[in-house]
């Protein structure tokens, strides 16, 4: 996995490319702490590149999610395809996060 991270004044765009799975949840869940510890409250996922995702990297997801909404934030996912798209849909995330 890769990532990079991108502020334009109050947004904040993430485009991960690769796997984002038990091996590099951790790594991701770094950037989710700095991200909350910032107080970024519109934060957009860029996710085109992203090939795989399993149950670690949902979660990281889904805690990201969660963290900014209780600080009055908003996530967004934007370019998923393929597998992550199909595991979103499987957990009905796609009705949760705005696309």
């Amino acid at each position: 996995m890769s990532y990079k991270r991108t502020d334009n004044g109050e947004v904040t765009v993430v485009q991960i490319d690769g796997t984002l799975d038990a091996v590099t949840a951790p790594e991701f869940r770094t950037l989710v702490d700095e991200l909350v510890a910032e107080n970024r409250k519109d934060i957009t996922l860029e996710l085109s590149g992203l090939r795989l995702i399993d149950s670690s990297g949902v979660g990281v997801i889904v805690s990201l999610f969660k963290r900014v909404r209780a600080n009055d934030g908003k996530v967004r996912i934007v370019g998923l395809r393929d597998q992550p798209r199909a595991i979103f849909r499987l957990l009905r995330l796609d009705r949760v996060f705005p696309t």
